[in-house]
């Protein structure tokens, strides 16, 4: 009954954070400088809840490289959210080979963005800021991909209806 609850409350959280303006987050990268996710509008954003300890992260790692790779109307970002020094930090970045931008957050119960109750965590931001969608757990190139293909859909249609109404 417990765990029922608790999966109800995150839940509830992760939709209530569906209002935030994500352009408004801002964390450190890699090098210690401060980065806006305001440098994304325009394109879809994945943000990745992850910590090198964590199996499941290292397991969706190379969806994530791959979908960074294929897909120019989208970025990764990568948020490290560990208590880890940058220079280990780096060093994992660069073994791994991650080609997306990597910050850094210390852990914590809730983001501007939501509630990163377990590891991974992955939120959608769509090109104008919005978020529109979390998941808690390993997620797939695939399901990126067909996520943001839908949502583009329900775009387009929705852009002709009105278009549609307006000329009526």
């Amino acid at each position: 009954m417990y765990i029922k609850w608790i999966k109800y409350l995150v839940a509830l959280l992760m939709v209530i954070s569906l209002q935030a303006n994500a352009f408004e987050y801002e964390l450190a990268d890699t090098h210690g400088q401060t980065q806006s996710f305001e440098q994304y509008r325009g394109k879809w954003v994945i943000v990745n809840y992850w910590a090198t300890w964590c199996t499941g992260c290292l397991k969706e790692l190379p969806d994530l490289i791959s979908f960074h790779d294929n897909n120019k109307d989208a970025v990764v970002v990568g948020v490290n959210f560990e208590d880890i020094g940058m220079e280990e930090l780096n060093d994992f970045i660069k073994e791994k080979s991650i080609p997306y931008t990597v910050l850094s957050s210390k852990p914590a119960v809730s983001t501007p963005l939501g509630p990163v109750p377990a590891l991974p965590t992955t939120y959608i931001i769509n090109p104008e800021g919005q978020v529109v969608a979390g998941d808690v757990g390993l997620i797939t190139q695939k399901d990126l991909e067909e996520f943001i293909a839908r949502e583009n859909a329900a775009n387009t249609v929705a852009e002709e209806t009105t278009t549609h109404n307006d000329a009526s």
